[in-house]
C-alpha cells in the first residue's frame, strides 16, 4: 500500500517529520484520556461523589478535544502539499504527454492515457490524503501507547508487542494477494476506458457499417470482466477486515484475561488494569484504521506508480541545439538526412537508412502502400519520433543536431493530419490556434484564402460559432480548411507537413480542396504524404516507400521515364480504381 517513492517528492519528508511530532501529541493526549477515563470509574466504582471525579472528567474532556483538533491540523498539514503536488503531478503529465508526443498516445491508448493524465491524478491525490497520515500514525502511536503500558504492566506490554508484528505479517500475506487482484482490475478498468473511448470515437463508422451492436456487446464483455475483478478484490478486502477484527478482538480478549487473573491473584490494582485495558484497543486503532483503508487506495498505489513510469520515460534532450528562436526557412535553407534509422519499442526497425537532401521551397511528395512508412517518415522529420541515437547524421541550415525534437524548428512548421483536431472553442479560435493574438481582420483573412467565406456566413454567430466537441459539428474538407486557414494566418512558418490531408475525403471534396492547398504550397518546403496519384503532379520531387525504406527517389518525370518501384505503384494504384 505504501510506496517509498511518496517521501521523494517535494516537501513531502517536512510534511512526514510535522506530521510524526503531531501524532506523538496525540499519542499522548490518548494515554491521559485514558488514564482520566479510568480515574474517573474507579472513583465511581468507589462510590465518590461527583464533584469528586469532575477534575479527572474534565481533563478527559480536554485530552478527547485535543485528539479530535489534532486530527482535524493534521489534515490540515497535508491539504495543501496534497493539493500543490498532485497540481505539480498532473502539470508534469500534460508536459510530458507533450514531450513524448502523439506515438505514446497511440502506443499506450487513448483510454490509458485519461485514466492516468485525468482519473490517475485525482486517485493520487484520495491515496496521498489517506496513506500517509495513517502510516506516520501507525508507527508513532502504537509505540507511545505500549511504552505507557510496560510502564503499569510489562507482561501485557510484551503480549502486545509480540502480536503486533503477527497480524502485520498476517495482512501483509493477504496485502499481496489483495495487490495481485487489484493490479489485474486497475489493468481491466484501462482495458475497459480504452475500448470505451474508442467505441465513442468511431460511434459513426460503426453505425454506418452495422457494427455498433458488436462493439456494444464487446464493451459490455469488457465492463463485465471488470466487474468480477472488483469483486475478487471486494472479497479480499472483507476477508482481510474480518481476520484483522478477529485477532485485533482477541488480542484485546486475551489482554482482559490476563488483567483478569491479576486482579483476582492482587498482582495489580483497578486504576492500572483499567487504564491498559481502555489503551488496548487504540493500540490496534491506527492498523485497524490503516488496513480499512488499504484496499480503498490500491488503486490511487497503482495509479501513482503509472504516474511515476510514465514521468520516468526517457524524452528528447538537447531541444535547443538550433538556439531559442524559430528557423527562418528561406529560399537558400537545408535539411538533410543521412542514413538515419527508427525503431518502436520493439528490435525491428521502422525506418532504415533514410537518406534526403532537400533545399529552398521544395514540394517533397511521399507515396507507398499502406504501412510502408509514410506517416512515421512524417512524424520523425516534425520532431515527434527520435531517431536511434548515434546512427546517421540530421543536418538544418549545415548544423548538425542529434534530432528534430528541437524548440526552433517545431516553432517553424505547420502539421495537418489526416483528421486535424479542432478544439472545443469559436471558429475564430481554432483558425488562431498558432496565434492567439491576431487581430480580427487576420483572422477573416485567413478564412477567406481558405476558402471558408461561403460556410461562415451560413454559420447563426459566423467566425464567433462554437465548433468541435460538444458543439456544432464540422465535415472534413471544412476541418481540413480550418487547418489550412491556420498556415495563411501564420505567414512566418514556412515549412509544411502533410500526412494524407485528404484520404478520408471522397474526390468531389478533394477536388475543391485541392485548390485551396495548392496556393499555400507557394514559397514553402512542403512534406506531402499521399496515396492520391493526381497529387504527384504538383510536387517537385518523390520519395518512394516501401517496409520503412526510400526505395527510389526524383523528380516525377524521372522516376516515371524508367520501370522502377514508383511505376509499380503508380500501375498498382491505377489498377485498384
Amino acid at each position: 500500500m505504501f510506496d517509498p517513492a511518496l517521501f521523494k517528492l517535494p516537501g513531502m519528508r517536512r510534511a512526514a517529520t510535522i506530521l510524526g511530532l503531531l501524532a506523538i501529541v496525540e499519542g499522548i493526549c490518548i494515554v491521559f484520556q485514558a488514564y482520566y477515563l479510568s480515574v474517573a470509574i474507579v472513583g465511581l466504582w468507589h462510590l465518590h461523589s461527583l464533584a469528586s471525579i469532575s477534575q479527572p472528567m474534565l481533563w478527559f474532556a480536554l485530552a478527547w478535544v485535543g485528539r479530535q483538533l489534532l486530527v482535524v491540523i493534521k489534515n490540515r498539514v497535508m491539504y495543501p502539499l496534497v493539493e500543490q503536488t498532485t497540481g505539480d503531478l498532473r502539470r508534469k503529465v500534460m508536459q510530458k504527454l507533450y514531450r513524448l508526443g502523439p506515438s505514446y498516445v497511440a502506443k499506450t491508448g487513448t483510454g490509458n492515457v485519461v485514466t492516468t493524465a485525468l482519473e490517475g491524478i485525482d486517485k493520487v491525490q484520495t491515496y496521498l490524503m489517506l496513506v500517509v497520515i495513517k502510516v506516520i500514525d501507525m508507527m508513532v502511536i502504537p509505540w507511545i501507547i505500549l511504552i505507557y503500558i510496560a510502564w503499569l504492566r510489562w507482561r501485557e506490554a510484551l503480549f502486545l508487542l509480540a502480536i503486533f508484528p503477527l497480524i502485520i505479517l498476517f495482512m501483509i500475506i493477504l496485502g499481496y494477494a489483495a495487490q495481485a487482484k487489484a493490479d489485474k482490475q486497475y489493468v481491466g478498468y484501462q482495458r475497459m476506458s480504452n475500448h470505451f473511448v474508442d467505441t465513442l470515437r468511431g460511434l459513426p463508422t460503426l453505425k454506418q457499417l452495422g457494427l455498433s451492436k458488436r462493439y456494444a456487446d464487446n464493451v459490455y464483455q469488457v465492463s463485465e470482466g471488470y466487474r468480477k475483478q472488483t469483486m475478487a478484490v471486494i472479497k479480499i478486502a472483507m476477508l482481510s477486515t474480518f481476520a484483522l477484527d478477529f485477532f485485533t478482538t482477541l488480542s484485546i480478549a486475551v489482554v482482559a484475561v490476563f488483567l483478569g487473573f491479576g486482579l483476582i491473584n492482587g498482582t495489580i490494582t483497578l486504576l492500572p488494569a483499567l487504564v491498559i485495558l481502555v489503551l488496548s484497543p487504540d493500540y490496534f486503532l491506527p492498523l485497524r484504521t490503516f488496513a480499512n483503508d488499504y484496499h480503498a487506495t490500491l488503486n490511487g498505489k497503482n495509479a501513482f506508480a503509472d504516474v511515476q513510469k510514465m514521468l520516468a520515460l526517457p524524452v528528447p534532450t538537447e531541444r535547443q541545439q538550433l538556439g531559442t528562436q524559430p528557423v527562418q526557412w528561406q529560399s537558400d535553407s537545408t535539411l538533410s538526412l543521412h542514413d538515419v534509422d527508427f525503431k518502436y519499442d520493439d528490435d525491428q526497425l521502422a525506418l532504415k537508412h533514410i537518406n534526403i537532401d532537400v533545399h529552398g521551397y521544395q514540394r517533397i511528395g511521399i507515396i507507398g502502400a499502406s504501412g510502408s512508412g509514410k506517416s512515421t517518415l512524417i512524424n520523425l522529420l516534425g520532431g515527434f519520433l527520435t531517431p536511434v541515437a548515434d546512427q546517421g547524421k540530421i543536418q538544418v541550415n549545415g548544423q548538425t543536431v542529434s534530432h528534430l525534437s528541437q524548440d526552433a524548428w517545431q516553432q517553424s512548421f505547420f502539421y495537418i493530419p489526416q483528421n486535424p483536431y479542432l478544439f472545443h472553442a469559436t471558429l475564430a479560435e481554432n483558425i488562431a490556434f498558432y496565434q492567439p493574438d491576431a487581430s480580427r481582420q487576420a483572422i477573416e483573412r485567413a478564412a477567406e484564402n481558405a476558402g471558408l467565406t461561403a460556410w461562415i456566413a451560413t454559420l447563426p454567430a459566423g467566425l464567433d460559432t462554437a465548433i468541435g466537441e460538444g458543439s456544432r459539428g464540422v465535415s472534413g474538407g471544412q476541418a481540413q480548411r480550418i487547418a489550412l486557414a491556420r498556415a495563411f494566418l501564420d505567414d512566418s512558418r514556412r515549412v509544411l507537413l502533410f500526412d494524407e490531408p485528404t484520404a478520408h475525403l471522397d474526390i468531389e471534396t478533394e477536388a475543391e480542396l485541392k485548390t485551396t492547398i495548392l496556393p499555400v504550397l507557394d514559397n514553402h518546403l512542403v512534406f506531402f504524404a499521399t496515396h492520391r496519384l493526381h497529387w504527384i503532379n504538383q510536387m517537385d520531387y518523390v520519395l518512394v516507400m516501401d517496409h520503412g525504406e526510400i526505395v527510389e527517389q526524383g523528380t516525377p518525370t524521372e522516376l516515371a521515364a524508367h520501370d522502377g518501384a514508383y511505376v509499380r505503384l503508380r500501375d498498382e494504384m491505377v489498377g485498384a480504381i
